[in-house]
C-alpha cells in the first residue's frame, strides 16, 4: 500500500473513532428533548420580566385626611401589608409644608424623616407623586415657566430621598392643538434640570389631554429625552368631564383604557394599578388585571406595579390587600 492509501486508510479510521465517541456520549433522545424542552422553559422564565410591587400613598389619603393618620407612618404600614417600594404623594404633606412656605428646611425635614421611616422597615423609595405646583402646559411662557421652576424643589427632595422620578401632571389647557406644544415645552424645560440631578420627570394620563394617550405618547415623542416618561394608570382615562374639570365631575367621553396602556408602555418607568372593586372571586370589576399586565409583560417592562386602591365598598387596608393579592395571583 502506497503512503496516499495510507493516508487515507488513517484519515477514515480516525473519523470512524470520532463518530463512535459522538455517538456513545449522545443522549437518550428522550431524555434530550426533556432537557431541551426544560431548557426553553427555564430560558422563558428567565426572560419574562420581572415585576414587583409597589404602595401608591394615595391608597392612603382617607386615612390621612379623614382619619388623621399621620402620613409619616406611610413605610410602617407598607411593610406590615408586604410591600417592596413606596410611592409618595407630595399633597398629603402639604399642610406642614405649605404652613413654612415649602421652605428649604421644611423640604429638608421632610426628605430626612421619610428617608428614616423607608430605611428603617428596609423599604425602597420610588417616586413622588406631585401636584398643585404650576400647571406645566400652560399656554402663557411666563405662568409656565413659573410651574416648571416651583417643581424644582421636588426635583431635589425626589434626588435626596433616593427616587428615580417625580410625576407631575400636564394641565393648563384642555385644546389639544395647544396642549401638545405647551406639554413639550414645560416637559422639556423641567427634564433639562432633572437630568443633572438624576431625576425622571414621568407623566400619568390623569385627566384632560393627557388621558388621550395617542396624544401623550406623541408629547413623549417630540420632548425625546431619556429621562422623560411615562406612568400608566390603569383607571384614570377620562378625557372629557361634564363641568369641564380634570378630576371630578361626571366623565363623558373615556379613552380606551387598554389601548391607552399598550400606547403608554414604551415609554413607562413605572405602572400604577388602579382599583375600584372587587367581586366574590377577587377580581376587580372594572379594570380586567390580566390583560393590563399581559400588557405590560408584551412591551417587556420590568420594574414595579403599583397599588393605587381609590374604592368606596371596602375599607382602604381591605381594598389595598385585595389589589395586592390580586396582582400576585396573576403574577405567579
Amino acid at each position: 500500500m502506497n503512503r496516499r492509501s495510507l493516508a487515507q486508510n488513517g484519515i477514515l479510521t480516525l473519523v470512524a473513532v470520532a463518530l463512535f465517541g459522538i455517538m456513545s456520549c449522545k443522549p437518550n433522545p428522550k431524555t434530550e428533548t426533556s432537557e431541551e424542552t426544560g431548557s426553553e422553559e427555564m430560558a422563558m422564565e428567565d426572560s419574562k420580566p420581572e415585576l414587583k410591587i409597589s404602595l401608591a400613598q394615595w391608597s392612603m389619603h382617607k386615612m390621612i385626611f379623614e382619619g388623621g393618620v399621620d402620613p409619616y407612618t406611610f413605610a410602617e404600614k407598607a411593610s406590615k401589608w408586604g410591600f417592596e417600594g413606596l410611592e409618595y404623594v407630595s399633597a398629603l404633606y402639604y399642610k406642614e409644608l405649605q404652613a413654612a412656605n415649602f421652605s428649604e428646611e421644611a423640604m429638608n425635614n421632610w426628605v430626612a424623616k421619610s428617608k428614616a421611616e423607608s430605611e428603617k422597615y428596609g423599604l425602597e423609595n420610588l417616586l413622588i407623586m406631585v401636584d398643585g405646583q404650576g400647571d406645566l402646559a400652560n399656554v402663557d411662557e411666563a405662568a409656565r415657566k413659573a410651574a416648571v421652576e416651583n417643581h424644582y424643589k421636588w426635583v431635589d427632595a425626589a434626588a435626596a430621598l433616593g427616587c428615580h422620578s417625580i410625576r407631575v401632571n400636564l394641565n393648563g389647557t384642555q385644546d389639544p392643538a395647544e396642549w401638545v406644544p405647551a406639554s413639550v415645552s414645560g416637559l422639556t424645560q423641567l427634564a433639562t434640570y432633572a437630568k443633572d440631578k438624576g431625576i425622571n420627570v414621568i407623566i400619568e394620563n390623569h385627566g384632560g389631554p393627557s388621558s388621550n394617550a395617542k396624544l401623550l405618547a406623541e408629547v413623549m415623542q417630540k420632548v425625546n429625552m431619556e429621562n422623560v416618561g411615562t406612568l400608566p394608570d390603569f383607571g384614570n382615562f377620562c378625557i372629557k368631564r361634564e363641568a369641564g374639570d380634570y378630576y371630578q365631575s361626571k366623565c363623558v367621553e373615556e379613552y380606551d383604557r387598554y389601548k391607552g396602556v399598550e400606547e403608554l408602555m414604551p415609554y413607562a418607568k413605572g405602572v400604577s394599578g388602579k382599583s375600584f372593586d372587587f367581586d366574590a372571586e377577587g377580581n376587580e370589576t372594572t379594570i380586567d388585571f390580566a390583560r393590563m399586565i399581559k400588557i405590560m409583560e408584551d412591551a417587556g417592562y420590568s420594574g414595579y406595579i403599583d397599588v393605587e386602591y381609590e374604592g368606596n365598598v371596602l375599607s382602604e387596608e381591605e381594598g389595598i390587600l385585595a389589589t395586592k393579592k390580586l396582582i400576585e395571583r396573576i403574577l405567579e
